[in-house]
């Protein structure tokens, strides 16, 4: 990857100009700030590069606390009318891909990496790793999973009141929001009606039952059955049953979940504990209904992209009891506007950077940014942010990713452009 580190890099120390740019001045729409866009001090604002109609790209240099950072932000206009967001990624819930080749194989003009993930299974060896991700996914409106159980995540510790169920969503109003998707699901059987536990989950609830679709890919759903609600190092269920479902009837079953493809007429139950008992149940041919849906806490507005994450800024306040100690590379998305503009932003992992910024350094600068709210996703060798060059049809990584090259990630937010 070529250095960048002699491009643009205007140290801020103070941000309001760029709050007035951000929040829509370059659009036409009055600042996010309420200041002009001339009123900065000279050198006090970065200059923004269009990569499509609506969308804009700047970096510049962030004096924090553990040192210098360097910042990569995309503004997205949601009000333009060529201009949408959506789910990032390989097609299925459980694999994993780049941002830039995501954002090339889905069209999109740029994006940035999402949700934490099962990355690693060391502590249940012989248990092979998903790759899933941790909280709800929607993608073009359809539901590709649910949340796993907060002792089950991947991350830094979540902030007090928050969950893996949070959510940043775009709704089919076009508005960005902070929300929370809870699965409401169950399976129907002749004799009961079972409530469900999980949907496409690397995780599933102690005792429950979880169903897995054709969304979920080819991986083992073994370790669905391991830790535990409040303990993700906790060792794997010895009570586990799986039952596979197609055309609405029960047609094979095993002791053990297993893995592969599942066709799109096909759900397979798996259960731990007391939902394996459940499951145990079923015999073949029986008749089976799998209902699931993920039930938003505050918007009644469909949703058109959902990701999961954990919030740090709700109403221009950061949520109390953020981590000020700890200094990473990070990746938030902010929500500006009343919903009509997105804010991604991606640090950068070059050497002379990687101090990064505490969590609530991040809630801080996305509030100067211009966010109301704002939402912390994935970050450290995943944090990436990818944009095309006007006219160019692949997809550049505008920031240096931590490890040396980027990692293949679960999701991540697309900024696409009809233009």
């Amino acid at each position: 990857m070529t250095p960048r580190t002699g491009r643009l890099r205007t140290a801020l120390t103070v941000f309001a100009a760029w709050s007035a740019l951000a929040g829509a001045a370059l659009a036409g729409a009055a600042p996010a700030s309420g200041a002009q866009a001339n009123s900065a001090p000279p050198g006090g604002a970065p200059a923004f590069s269009r990569i499509a109609p609506g969308v804009r790209y700047t970096e510049f240099d962030i004096q924090a606390a553990k040192g210098v950072t360097h910042a990569h932000v995309l503004s997205v206009d949601l009000a333009h009318p060529e201009v949408s967001v959506d789910l990032l990624h390989p097609g299925v819930v459980a694999a994993r891909a780049t941002v830039s080749r995501l954002t090339d194989a889905q069209g999109a003009v740029a994006g940035v990496n999402g949700d934490f993930f099962n990355i690693t299974e060391t502590q249940h060896p012989g248990v092979e790793a998903t790759g899933a991700s941790v909280g709800p996914a929607i993608a073009k409106g359809h539901t590709l999973k649910a949340a796993v159980p907060n002792g089950q995540r991947f991350g830094p510790a979540l902030p007090p009141g928050t969950s893996t169920k949070d959510v940043l969503g775009v709704g089919t109003d076009h508005r960005a929001r902070l929300d929370s998707l809870a699965l409401d699901g169950s399976v129907e059987t002749t004799g009961a009606t079972l409530p469900l536990g999980g949907l496409n989950q690397y995780a599933l609830p102690v005792g429950s039952v979880g169903a897995f679709t054709s969304d979920w890919g080819q991986v083992s759903r073994v370790r669905a059955t391991c830790g535990t609600d409040t303990d993700r190092a906790a060792p794997c269920s010895t009570d586990t049953y799986e039952v596979t479902v197609r055309d609405g009837r029960v047609v094979s079953s095993a002791d053990t979940p297993g893995s592969g493809t599942i066709a799109s007429d096909t759900t397979v139950l798996v259960g731990r504990e007391a939902g394996a008992q459940q499951l145990r149940k079923l015999s073949v041919g029986e008749p089976v209904v799998v209902r699931h849906r993920l039930v938003a806490a505050a918007s009644k507005t469909p949703y058109r992209f959902a990701i999961g994450g954990y919030p740090v800024l709700r109403g221009g306040q950061p949520l109390a009891g953020l981590d000020d100690t700890t200094a990473a590379v990070r990746t938030a998305a902010g929500v500006s506007d009343g919903g009509h503009r997105l804010l991604l932003l991606a640090i950068d992992g070059a050497a002379e950077f990687r101090s990064g910024l505490t969590i609530a350094e991040v809630a801080a600068e996305m509030k100067k940014l211009g966010s109301v709210d704002a939402f912390s996703l994935d970050g450290g060798g995943s944090t990436t942010l990818a944009a095309r060059e006007p006219g160019s049809a692949t997809a550049t990584v505008r920031n240096h990713p931590s490890g040396g090259a980027e990692r293949p990630v679960p999701n991540g937010i697309g900024v696409f452009s009809k233009a």
